[in-house]
């Protein structure tokens, strides 16, 4: 069985099988098992989910890591915002990215769909004209796997 070891510090928020953690104090964990969870940048709160990428992104975050009665209802929601996503642009690269962050998530990879989100959430604040999230106080890289 692989594990994955985790390095967070005082104040880092973490998300795992739908139950937030924020860390009182810098700690390493181990994770032992297959879990969903995310951390640090990745966590998008609800109301940064304010323009389209952004809400894909938060229906996918919360059919990754929601709890069970959440799951369901937040790939259905993502279903949707991508169809009227890729309705709307005319960007084929996008259109394309969309389609393959869906397949993922359908096919419950949903750490890639967001990955792919993220990648569309950027090309919408390039095009837009936008300032991108805000990112916390401290970067942290994204895990090598995940369960």
């Amino acid at each position: 069985m692989s594990t994955l070891v985790l390095e967070l510090r005082q104040g880092d928020l973490m998300v795992v099988n739908g139950a937030p953690i924020r860390f009182r104090n810098r700690t390493r964990i181990e994770l032992a098992a297959k879990a969903r969870f995310l951390f640090g940048k990745q966590i998008m709160a609800p109301d940064g989910a304010n323009t389209p990428a952004r809400r894909i992104y938060f229906a996918l975050q919360t059919a990754y890591i929601g709890g069970d009665e959440e799951r369901e209802p937040g790939l259905a929601s993502a279903r949707r915002l991508i169809a009227e996503f890729m309705e709307a642009t005319t960007s084929p690269t996008v259109r394309e990215m969309l389609a393959r962050s869906l397949e993922a998530a359908e096919g419950d990879d949903c750490y890639l769909a967001l990955k792919i989100a993220r990648r569309v959430m950027r090309h919408e604040e390039e095009v837009l004209g936008l300032p991108p999230l805000p990112v916390p106080r401290r970067e942290i890289q994204e895990p090598a796997s995940h369960g």
